[in-house]
Protein backbone atom coordinates (compact mmCIF):
# COMPACT_ATOMS: atom_id res chain seq x y z
CA UNK A 1 0.00 0.00 0.00
CA UNK A 2 1.10 3.51 -0.91
CA UNK A 3 2.17 5.88 2.27
CA UNK A 4 0.81 8.57 -0.18
CA UNK A 5 -2.48 7.20 -0.46
CA UNK A 6 -3.14 6.19 3.09
CA UNK A 7 -1.85 9.86 4.11
CA UNK A 8 -4.59 11.44 1.91
CA UNK A 9 -7.19 8.78 3.52
CA UNK A 10 -6.26 9.90 6.57
CA UNK A 11 -6.60 13.54 5.98
CA UNK A 12 -10.13 13.44 4.99
CA UNK A 13 -12.29 15.70 7.20
CA UNK A 14 -15.08 13.43 7.90
CA UNK A 15 -15.03 10.59 9.71
CA UNK A 16 -17.16 8.87 7.69
CA UNK A 17 -15.01 9.36 4.55
CA UNK A 18 -12.11 8.10 6.04
CA UNK A 19 -13.92 4.84 6.93
CA UNK A 20 -15.74 4.68 3.69
CA UNK A 21 -12.98 5.72 1.67
CA UNK A 22 -10.55 2.58 3.87
CA UNK A 23 -13.75 0.19 2.98
CA UNK A 24 -13.52 0.60 -0.66
CA UNK A 25 -9.66 0.24 -0.64
CA UNK A 26 -9.79 -2.70 0.54
CA UNK A 27 -11.92 -4.27 -1.71
CA UNK A 28 -9.53 -2.63 -4.42
CA UNK A 29 -6.86 -4.75 -2.72
CA UNK A 30 -9.05 -8.24 -2.89
CA UNK A 31 -10.60 -7.47 -6.39
CA UNK A 32 -7.55 -7.02 -8.12
CA UNK A 33 -4.22 -7.92 -6.12
CA UNK A 34 -1.64 -6.60 -8.33
CA UNK A 35 -3.03 -3.01 -8.00
CA UNK A 36 -1.04 -0.53 -7.84
CA UNK A 37 -2.11 2.48 -6.52
CA UNK A 38 -0.99 6.31 -6.10
CA UNK A 39 -1.99 9.59 -5.89
CA UNK A 40 -2.90 11.34 -9.32
CA UNK A 41 -4.95 14.49 -9.80
CA UNK A 42 -5.48 15.13 -6.25
CA UNK A 43 -7.10 11.63 -5.63
CA UNK A 44 -6.00 8.15 -4.85
CA UNK A 45 -6.21 6.06 -8.47
CA UNK A 46 -5.67 2.07 -8.48
CA UNK A 47 -3.83 0.56 -11.61
CA UNK A 48 -3.78 -2.72 -12.88
CA UNK A 49 -1.13 -3.29 -15.47
CA UNK A 50 -0.76 0.44 -15.89
CA UNK A 51 -4.28 0.65 -16.64
CA UNK A 52 -6.54 2.82 -14.11
CA UNK A 53 -9.31 0.50 -12.57
CA UNK A 54 -10.61 2.54 -9.85
CA UNK A 55 -10.46 5.75 -8.45
CA UNK A 56 -11.96 7.17 -5.30
CA UNK A 57 -13.53 10.49 -5.15
CA UNK A 58 -13.84 12.59 -2.12
CA UNK A 59 -16.27 15.73 -2.20
CA UNK A 60 -17.86 17.56 0.16
CA UNK A 61 -20.78 15.32 0.70
CA UNK A 62 -19.57 12.05 -0.63
CA UNK A 63 -17.20 9.65 -1.88
CA UNK A 64 -17.73 8.93 -5.42
CA UNK A 65 -16.23 5.02 -6.19
CA UNK A 66 -15.26 5.25 -9.83
CA UNK A 67 -14.77 1.62 -12.09
CA UNK A 68 -12.92 1.90 -14.96
CA UNK A 69 -13.10 -0.36 -18.18
CA UNK A 70 -16.65 -0.84 -17.38
CA UNK A 71 -18.20 -0.68 -20.83
CA UNK A 72 -20.38 -3.72 -21.11
CA UNK A 73 -20.79 -4.30 -17.49
CA UNK A 74 -24.61 -4.46 -15.87
CA UNK A 75 -24.21 -1.96 -13.44
CA UNK A 76 -27.35 -1.38 -10.37
CA UNK A 77 -29.19 1.62 -10.15
CA UNK A 78 -27.42 4.74 -8.74
CA UNK A 79 -24.52 4.24 -11.16
CA UNK A 80 -23.59 6.93 -13.29
CA UNK A 81 -21.43 7.95 -15.99
CA UNK A 82 -20.40 7.08 -19.84
CA UNK A 83 -20.19 3.65 -20.57
CA UNK A 84 -16.18 3.26 -20.26
CA UNK A 85 -16.43 4.58 -16.43
CA UNK A 86 -19.41 4.28 -13.81
CA UNK A 87 -19.04 6.02 -10.54
CA UNK A 88 -21.04 5.11 -7.34
CA UNK A 89 -21.58 8.26 -5.06
CA UNK A 90 -22.12 7.33 -1.32
CA UNK A 91 -22.85 10.17 1.06
CA UNK A 92 -22.81 9.90 4.95
CA UNK A 93 -25.29 7.26 6.22
CA UNK A 94 -25.25 5.27 3.00
CA UNK A 95 -24.66 0.89 3.65
CA UNK A 96 -23.06 0.67 -0.40
CA UNK A 97 -22.72 -3.14 -0.97
CA UNK A 98 -19.19 -3.56 -0.87
CA UNK A 99 -19.16 -7.32 -2.13
CA UNK A 100 -21.60 -5.93 -5.24
CA UNK A 101 -18.80 -3.45 -6.14
CA UNK A 102 -15.97 -6.36 -5.73
CA UNK A 103 -18.11 -8.25 -7.80
CA UNK A 104 -18.25 -5.61 -10.36
CA UNK A 105 -14.55 -3.92 -9.96
CA UNK A 106 -13.42 -7.91 -10.53
CA UNK A 107 -15.28 -8.13 -13.79
CA UNK A 108 -13.99 -4.65 -15.21
CA UNK A 109 -10.40 -5.38 -14.51
CA UNK A 110 -10.32 -8.22 -15.49
CA UNK A 111 -9.19 -7.56 -19.01
CA UNK A 112 -6.57 -4.81 -17.87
Amino acid sequence: MNQEVTSFIESLSQPWQVEVSNQLRQIIHVSIPEVEERIQYKKPHFLKNGHYAAVISPSKDAIAFMIMNATGLEVPKGFEGPAERKWLKIREGDLPDYNMLAELLTKASSSL
